[in-house]
């Protein structure tokens, strides 16, 4: 028997294939696995990360959606709000209730009305919109406020690798610190 969590994955699945949102596209990693999907998120525009095209998978708790997913890019991205090894840090991924360091409102975080649209939805507007705030990636944060040309240069590095013009030329290419 289903679970709920894999009923509602499947539903929402359905949903996205039956309705495509502009910006990402979204599938399963492994057809037998409803708990694990790919997501390929292309850079919106008028931001720095116009024109690439961005990998992640979203590991969904087998609670879903009392507990949010996690989101990990597998492509390399340059961002304040993406921790170095790849995950995703904003509020709506964070679990429900009050926060102990208290920098959010338990209203920002996760909420089981959330689905796989909302969550890539609001990691787009992330994109568009870094939060130097509350880091992850401490080093990306101070790169965006004291040397916004350095961080400029180096998202549009990475993008280049991951646009579907350059990724054969790019392969092979790591950010380093300029």
């Amino acid at each position: 028997m289903a679970s709920q969590a894999s009923l509602l994955l499947q539903k929402q699945l359905k949903d996205l294939c039956k309705n495509p949102v502009d910006g990402f596209s979204a599938g399963l990693v492994d057809e037998t696995n409803i708990f694990e999907w790919s997501v390929t998120i292309i850079g919106p525009p008028d931001t720095l990360y116009e024109g690439g095209f961005f990998n992640a998978v979203m590991t969904f708790p087998s609670n879903y959606p009392n507990s949010p997913p996690t989101v990990k890019f597998t492509s390399e991205i340059w961002h304040p709000n993406v921790y170095p090894d790849g995950r995703v840090c904003i509020s709506i991924l964070h679990p429900p209730g009050d926060d102990p360091n208290g920098y959010e409102l338990a209203s920002e975080r996760w909420t089981p009305v959330h689905t796989v649209e909302s969550i890539v939805l609001s990691i787009i507007s992330m994109l568009s919109s870094p939060n130097d705030e509350s880091p992850a990636n401490v080093e990306a944060a101070k790169e965006w406020r004291d040397r916004r040309d350095d961080f400029k240069k180096k998202v549009s590095r990475l993008k280049g690798c991951y646009s579907l013009y350059l990724i054969k030329t790019c392969k092979n290419q790591r950010l380093t610190s300029s």
